[in-house]
Order: structure tokens, then sequence, then C-alpha cells
């Protein structure tokens, strides 16, 4: 699987975009994902990259995450804005990379990503609980690059 636009079927991104709507009814914070083919660099720090190139960082409470996917590369990182990191623990991605890496070596992108989703949701809510007055200020529509 070397194409982005090949990486995921139109009904599996909608399943993604609907997981997206479901774990941000737990919590205040703000999911994306984002599909690139290849990257030459570490993919935490092109997740950063993207992260800011999206304006992730527009958030009230600075909660934004970012899920980064380079297909071709078969990498991925979990990036979490300023509001976030102050407040958990270091390895605060780690259960939810596990579960996301499980699926990955299966082949099964699309429930990877789901899982993934939804368990950064709910490790968000502890820290950014979901409130009656919450937006949804950032679109969950998946980006690509």
């Amino acid at each position: 699987m070397s194409k982005v636009e090949e990486f995921l079927t139109k009904a599996e991104e909608q399943e993604i975009i609907e997981a997206i709507r479901v774990a941000e009814k737990n919590t205040s914070g703000e999911i994306r994902v984002h599909l690139e083919k290849n990257i030459t660099t570490v993919a935490y720090d092109r997740a950063v990259e993207v992260f800011n190139e999206l304006e992730m960082y527009n958030t009230k409470d600075s909660n934004g995450v970012l899920i980064y996917i380079a297909v071709k590369s078969k990498q991925f990182a979990i990036c979490g804005d300023d509001g976030i990191n102050k407040v958990v623990p270091s390895d605060f991605w780690e259960s939810t990379k596990n579960i996301m890496a499980n699926h990955f070596q299966n082949g099964n992108f699309k429930q990877g990503l789901v899982d993934g989703i939804l368990k950064a949701g709910e490790q968000l809510k502890k820290y950014f609980p979901y409130q009656d007055d919450d937006t949804n200020e950032l679109s969950n529509e998946i980006s690509r690059g």
C-alpha cells in the first residue's frame, strides 16, 4: 500500500470520522487524523510540523490531538498540544499507540484508527471532560499531505 488515496476506502473514512465524533462527545479535546505518503524524518517530528500547519493549537484549552500516519513509510505518531502535555504523564499515549500498532501489524488500519481514536477520547476525558458549552473547534475530516 503506497498511495494515500488507497489507504482507506470512503466507507472506512466515514467510520473514522464517526469515531472522532463519538470520542469528542466524551471530552473537550479535539482529535484529527492526517495521512501522508512518505516521510524522511522521525514520525513524531513530522506530526508536530503537521500539527502546526493545520493550526491545531487554535483550541480554547490547547487540547488538540493529531494522529499522524505516513502510509508508505509505515510510521505513525500521536501528537498532543501543550495543554495536554502539561497535565498528562509522559507515557500518556503509549496504550493508544499499542492498540493501534497491534491492528496495523495485522493490516487492520481502519480498526486501528477507530480503536485509537476512541481510546484517546477515553483518556482525554479524565483531564478534559466534555462541557455543555463545548463546540467542535477543529474539523473531524481526515487531512492529507
